[in-house]
């Protein structure tokens, strides 16, 4: 290859892996591999450079559309920083999630990006002391050293609360990811000493990011006739509100109010549209991405500046899913 293009072994190496040569003698480079018939081998890079240039995408729920498309936003924003992304998910359980991050850090992965079931897990602490780790959502108190893109829940959760109760709604049902098991995640807290400041009666019911699983979760609170609102902290867990409704014959907005937290795409057709919350998830992703690949480029530095934690607030899309109660 050397010989082919009158180029160092080095140039044509970094041409190969798209590094410090000018488009133009990469492009030069490629052509010839390919008239010679060379491909490069990931795994002798590897093993060379001590790199393999993946990534994991953690995701507590890939049931949850709207971590589905964090992961495909992720994987693309990463593919341009010439890392592959390798996408797994908790399922909703922490025992796994603590399994797949304990997996991760033998593998030995070049980083990870993790949207966290149980951020108090100790095992995040073992992966991050040898592996560059970026938080999605919420904080992981044992691993002060990871990079942070942080959820303002506190402004969201107040807000979702207060819409609702603006309208009178003071039964109401909070649909949270977290279970018994994962008493990390900070939202739930929130939600309850704000609803008291509210006058509200708020419900946590644990509840599965799966639109199916979430309607038969809702289906006996709706018969039971008791709340008149649900704030879901998902819009997958709002589309099993939709559909349990529709089983039941109760109208959305006229019979019970229903709140998301994502503005996924889906939540303007479905009807009535969703009232959600948007998020800036093309700066959620820039922000993650930048943090995780400079933490990766400096991992021989004998000394590294820690990224100060960025957090995204969400605002409030009111549309016709919420409604004074009858």
């Amino acid at each position: 290859m050397a010989a082919a293009t009158g180029l160092s072994s080095a140039a044509v190496s970094y041409a190969l892996r798209g590094l410090q040569v000018p488009e133009q003698t990469q492009e030069r480079v490629r052509a010839a591999a390919r008239d010679l018939g060379y491909a490069a081998n990931p795994v002798a890079r590897a093993l060379a450079g001590g790199r393999s240039g993946t990534v994991s995408v953690l995701c507590a729920s890939l049931e949850d559309l709207w971590q589905q498309r964090m992961a495909v936003a992720l994987s693309v924003a990463l593919l341009a920083e010439g890392r592959y992304a390798m996408v797994s998910e908790a399922s909703g359980d922490p025992q796994r999630e603590a399994r797949l991050v304990r997996e991760l850090r033998d593998r030995q992965v070049d980083g990870v990006v993790a949207f966290p079931l149980d951020p108090t897990g100790g095992y995040w602490a073992e992966l991050a002391a040898s592996t560059p780790v970026v938080t999605v959502g919420d904080a992981l108190p044992g691993a002060p050293g990871s990079g942070q893109v942080l959820f303002d829940n506190a402004s969201g959760i107040a807000s979702g609360l207060s819409h609702l109760a603006l309208l009178g709604h003071q039964d109401v049902v909070l649909l949270t990811p977290s279970l018994p098991r994962t008493p990390g995640r900070p939202a739930d807290a929130l939600a309850l000493d704000h609803a008291r400041e509210l006058g509200q009666r708020l419900q946590l019911v644990a509840c599965p990011a799966s639109v199916a699983a979430a309607a038969d979760v809702v289906a006996p609170l709706l018969a039971a006739g008791g709340p008149t609102a649900f704030f879901c902290l998902s819009d997958s867990m709002a589309y099993g509100v939709y559909l349990a409704a529709q089983r039941l014959g109760v109208a959305i907005a006229a019979d019970v109010s229903v709140l998301g937290y994502d503005d996924h795409q889906m939540s303007v057709l479905v009807a009535p549209p969703l009232t959600t919350f948007t998020w800036d998830v093309e700066g959620i992703v820039r922000s993650a991405v930048d943090q995780l690949v400079t933490a990766m480029d400096r991992l021989d530095d004998d000394v590294v500046e820690v990224s100060a934690p960025v957090t995204f607030a969400p605002t409030l899309v009111t549309r016709g899913s919420t409604a004074a109660p009858h």
